[in-house]
C-alpha cells in the first residue's frame, strides 16, 4: 500500500523516479550537499521555467500575468527551501513533504499564485455539499495554470517530455477531485487537445477563447456545477 507521504509525492511531481523517494533513509547524503550548487542550480532552474511561462503567457496576450509568474519563488521563504532540498528533475516541494511531513514553501507559494488550483478553494455556500470546495477559477488564470503545467513538465522531463505527458501528470494528481467541475473540465479540454493536436494549434485556440470564450466557458455560473451549465465546446 502507498504511504501517505509517498501519495503526496506522486501528486505535485512530474518526475516519479525521484532519489527523496528511493533513498527516505539515507537524506544524509544530501545534508552535506555543496550549498552553492544547489543555490546556483535552483535558480537556474526557476528561472528556465519562468522564462518558458513568459514566452507561452505572451503567446496569449498575457503580458503581465507571464512577467509576474512565480515571482514568489525569489522569495527567501521559498528560495531557500527549494535551494536546501533543490534536485533538478522534480519539485523540492515534495523533498520537504518528505523530511518534515509539510512544505512551507508550497504553502506560501500557493496563497500567492493565482495560477494554482489551491489558490480558489474556499467554503461553500452550498448547504448540502459544505466544508471546503474548489471554486471557478477565472479564464485568465486558468490559461496560466495550462502554460504552467506544461512548460514544468519540459523542465522537468527533459527530452522525455512529450504532449501527452501533461495530461498524464493531471490524471495521476489530486487536481481532478478538488477542482471545480467547470474548471477541471476546461482544463482538461486544454490538455487533451495538446494531447491530440499539439502546442500550436492549442495555443491559437487559447488565444481565440479568451477573447471570444468560443468555449463557453465564461458564460458558466460560479454558483452552479459544471454538468449543468453551457458545454465547452
Amino acid at each position: 500500500m502507498i504511504s501517505f507521504r509517498e501519495s503526496l509525492f506522486k501528486r505535485d511531481c512530474f518526475c516519479y523516479d525521484n532519489p527523496w523517494r528511493k533513498n527516505l533513509n539515507k537524506r544524509e547524503k544530501y545534508e552535506g550537499a555543496d550549498w552553492i550548487m544547489h543555490f546556483i542550480g535552483h535558480f537556474k532552474t526557476i528561472t528556465r521555467h519562468k522564462i518558458l511561462v513568459a514566452k507561452g503567457c505572451f503567446k496569449l496576450g498575457l503580458y503581465y500575468q507571464g512577467i509576474m509568474h512565480d515571482m514568489s519563488k525569489y522569495s527567501l521563504t521559498e528560495f531557500l527551501v527549494g535551494a536546501k532540498y533543490y534536485q533538478g528533475t522534480a519539485s523540492p516541494n515534495n523533498a520537504e513533504r518528505m523530511d518534515k511531513g509539510i512544505s512551507t514553501a508550497w504553502l506560501h507559494h500557493k496563497g500567492r499564485n493565482r495560477h494554482h488550483f489551491e489558490y480558489w478553494i474556499d467554503y461553500s455556500i452550498d448547504k448540502e455539499h459544505p466544508g471546503l470546495v474548489g471554486m471557478k477559477i477565472p479564464k485568465k488564470y486558468m490559461a496560466e495554470m495550462f502554460v504552467d503545467r506544461v512548460s514544468a513538465g519540459k523542465i522537468y522531463n527533459g527530452d522525455k517530455f512529450d504532449q501527452k505527458s501533461p495530461l498524464e501528470y493531471f490524471e495521476h494528481g489530486i487536481g481532478a477531485t478538488i477542482m471545480c467541475d467547470a474548471s477541471k473540465n476546461y482544463l482538461l479540454k486544454l490538455l487533451k487537445m495538446y494531447a491530440k493536436k499539439g502546442e500550436k494549434y492549442t495555443f491559437a485556440y487559447l488565444k481565440k477563447d479568451l477573447k471570444e470564450d468560443i468555449s463557453g466557458y465564461d458564460k458558466i455560473s460560479p454558483f452552479q456545477p459544471f454538468s449543468k451549465n453551457i458545454k465547452i465546446g
